[in-house]
This record gives C-alpha cells, sequence and structure tokens, in this order.
C-alpha cells in the first residue's frame, strides 16, 4: 500500500481507474479528447438518456478527468489531461520493464533461430 502522507508521494489513482473501468466514460474521454463538447453532443452517440450520460460526467468530474465551464445556459466539458498524465507517469516504470523484457526476448530469438 502506498503511503500518500509522504512528501511528493503519488496521489490514489483508484477514482481514475473506477472512472475509466465503464466503457461509456472511455468514450466520453475519447470524444473530449478531440476537443470540447457539451453534453448533449457527448449522449448523441449512446442509446441511454441524458441523466445516465450526466451521471458519467459527474463520475468523470470527480475523478478530475473532465472539467465543466459554464456558458450562460450551455455546460461545456473539457477533457483535464493532469489525471491522465498521473496514470502515464504510474504506468512508465511497468512499461519500461516490459520493453526491456520484450527487447531481451528479440535478442534471443534472434541469437537462437
Amino acid at each position: 500500500m502506498v503511503n500518500h502522507s509522504l512528501p511528493g508521494a503519488p496521489r490514489d489513482l483508484s477514482g481514475v481507474f473506477a472512472a475509466l473501468a465503464h466503457p461509456t466514460r472511455r468514450a466520453i474521454v475519447a470524444a473530449l479528447a478531440r476537443g470540447e463538447a457539451t453534453a448533449g453532443e457527448l449522449a448523441a452517440p449512446f442509446e441511454v438518456s441524458l441523466p445516465a450520460i450526466s451521471r458519467h460526467l459527474k463520475a468523470l468530474e470527480k475523478a478530475a478527468l473532465v472539467t465543466r465551464e459554464v456558458r450562460g445556459r450551455t455546460h461545456v466539458l473539457r477533457l483535464d489531461l493532469r489525471s491522465l498524465r498521473e496514470v502515464d507517469d504510474w504506468l512508465e516504470p511497468y512499461r519500461q520493464a516490459w520493453e526491456t523484457r520484450l527487447d531481451r526476448l528479440d535478442t534471443y530469438l534472434e541469437e537462437n533461430p
């Protein structure tokens, strides 16, 4: 278990992973990666109600993956990349370890056809 009270310790990413566990939320994140959108625009490709999309958006906001700006009566949503960068930073040592292992396997296979 990670001690989050230490200075510089990573924050608990459980909420981010939980938010990204749902395929609809991942699709919303992918849509927002292309640019900002309203809840209605995000709901359009899904066969779910606007209140259901709103609940997904709240989960993404709680995980700090999405930010909301109110423009008059319109709520515009944007992807907040900071949480995704934290996930990427957390994954990097694992990525490096697997790349090293695969490079060694590649070398072994080249030397032992």
